[in-house]
C-alpha cells in the first residue's frame, strides 16, 4: 500500500532503525562496521550462527517501538536433518514478560509448514524464492521487544541471515493490544467429531489477524468440509462467526481443483492472493534430498488474513476448526494430522496456553 501524504513525515521523535548481523544492537551510526577481505565496511557481518540445541536472539529493542519488517532465510537441511524450518522456533517477548507472546516453529510462522518451502505473495506475510521469509505484520511494545531463534535441530545453522526493520519512539498507549501468534497441532490424536483447537483462552479486547492451518489427509476422501468457527464474547455452544467449509474459509471453492470431476483426474491448483492461498499441496516425501521419493498422506496447506473483514473480540475468543469429509455417501468424520498458526492482537493477561511440543512431536508426518 502506497504511503498517504500523511505518512510522509514522522511524527516528531520516531526514528527508523534496523537489526542485522551487521548491526546487531540498531545504533545509529553503526551498521556495517565489520571488514571483510574487501576491507572495512564491505560486507564483514552477513550472517550469523545458530548452534545446535542453542538460541539465538535477534533483536533485543528498548521501547517504545514498532516491529514494522522482520526478513530472515535459513538453509531447508543441514547434515542434522531435513526438518530445519520445524527444528527452529521462533519467539518473541514484549515488555519483558517471561513466557512468549509468540511461539511457532520458523517455517510455520512463515506459512512454511511441513518443513517445506512454499511461495507466498500476501499483505503480512511473503516468502520470496528462495526462502526469503518475510513479515510486515506491525508489532508494537511500550517498554521493550526481544525476538529469539531457538534451536532443536541436531546440527548448527552455521549462516542464518536476518533483518529486523523498526521504529523508535512511537506513541504507544498503556492497554494497546500486542501482536501474539500460536502454533497447535492435533497429530491424529483427536478422537472422530472432536475439533482441532486454533486458538483458546484469550480474554480481553483484541482483534483476530489470520489463520495458517496445514493439513496431512491421513484419511481417504475429501478433506476440506470442516467450518472454521469464531467463538467471540461469551458464546458457548455455538460460535457467532462460521465459514462453510475449510477451502471456503481460504477463498476457494470445489477442492482448489480444475474441475470438479472423476474422471480425468482432477489437477490440484494452488494459489497465493493478498488475503488467502492455498499455496502448498504435495503427495511426495523428499526429505531424503531426492534420493528417495516416494507417495506420502496427501499434504495441503493454507491462509487466511483478516484484514479487509476484521474479527474484533470485546471480552473472549476461541477458533476451532472442525474434521469433515465427503465421499459419495455423504459426510463423514475424519481424522487427519493438522496443524495451525493462530495470529491476534490482544490487550488484557497472557492467555493460558498449552506446553509447546518437543521437536519429536513437531516432525511433519
Amino acid at each position: 500500500m502506497l504511503p498517504t501524504l500523511s505518512d510522509l513525515l514522522a511524527a516528531d521523535g520516531v526514528r527508523s532503525r534496523s537489526i542485522n548481523a551487521e548491526n546487531p544492537t540498531g545504533a545509529p551510526g553503526a551498521a556495517a562496521a565489520a571488514s571483510s577481505r574487501l576491507g572495512p565496511g564491505r560486507k564483514g557481518s552477513a550472517y550469523a550462527a545458530l548452534p545446535a540445541g542453542g538460541s539465538l536472539t535477534l533483536a533485543d529493542i528498548e521501547g517504545p517501538g514498532v516491529i514494522r519488517h522482520i526478513w530472515i532465510t535459513v538453509p531447508d537441511r543441514t547434515d542434522g536433518g531435513p526438518f530445519v524450518l520445524r527444528d527452529l522456533v521462533l519467539r518473541m517477548y514484549w515488555d519483558d514478560e517471561e513466557q512468549p507472546a509468540v511461539e511457532a516453529p520458523l517455517g510455520d510462522f512463515f506459512c512454511n509448514g511441513f518443513a517445506a518451502r512454499a511461495l507466498v505473495t500476501s499483505e503480512p506475510i511473503v516468502v520470496a524464492p528462495t526462502g526469503g521469509m518475510n513479515s510486515y505484520i506491525p508489532m508494537p511494545f511500550r517498554r521493550r521487544a526481544r525476538i529469539v531463534l531457538d534451536s532443536d535441530h541436531a546440527a548448527s545453522i552455521d549462516h542464518v541471515f536476518f533483518q529486523v526493520d523498526y521504529t523508535v519512539g512511537d506513541d504507544i498507549p498503556e492497554g494497546t493490544p500486542l501482536f501474539h501468534a500460536q502454533w497447535r497441532r492435533s497429530n491424529a490424536t483427536t478422537a472422530p467429531g472432536e475439533d482441532h483447537v486454533i486458538l483458546d483462552g484469550v480474554t480481553g479486547r483484541g482483534r483476530y489477524l489470520g489463520t495458517y492451518i496445514g493439513v496431512a489427509s491421513l484419511s481417504r476422501y475429501w478433506w476440506g468440509e470442516g467450518e472454521v468457527k469464531f467463538f467471540v464474547d461469551g458464546d458457548t455452544d455455538l460460535p457467532t462467526l462460521c465459514s462453510t467449509g475449510l477451502e471456503d474459509y481460504a477463498g476457494g471453492a470445489w477442492a482448489f481443483q480444475d474441475e470438479l470431476r472423476h474422471d480425468p483426474e482432477p489437477v490440484p491448483l494452488t494459489f497465493s492472493a493478498p488475503y488467502c492461498g492455498y499455496p502448498f499441496f504435495s503427495t511426495r516425501d523428499e526429505t531424503r534430498g531426492g534420493t528417495f521419493i516416494t507417495s506420502t498422506a496427501p499434504m495441503h496447506a493454507l491462509y487466511r488474513w483478516h484484514l479487509p473483514d476484521p474479527v474484533f473480540f470485546e471480552s473472549d475468543l476461541r477458533v476451532t476448526v472442525q474434521q469433515i469429509g465427503v465421499w459419495d455417501k455423504g459426510l463423514f468424520e475424519r481424522t487427519d494430522d493438522v496443524f495451525s498458526v493462530a495470529y491476534w492482537y490482544q490487550s488484557g493477561p497472557r492467555p493460558e496456553v498449552p506446553a509447546f511440543p518437543d521437536a519429536a512431536a513437531r516432525i511433519p508426518r
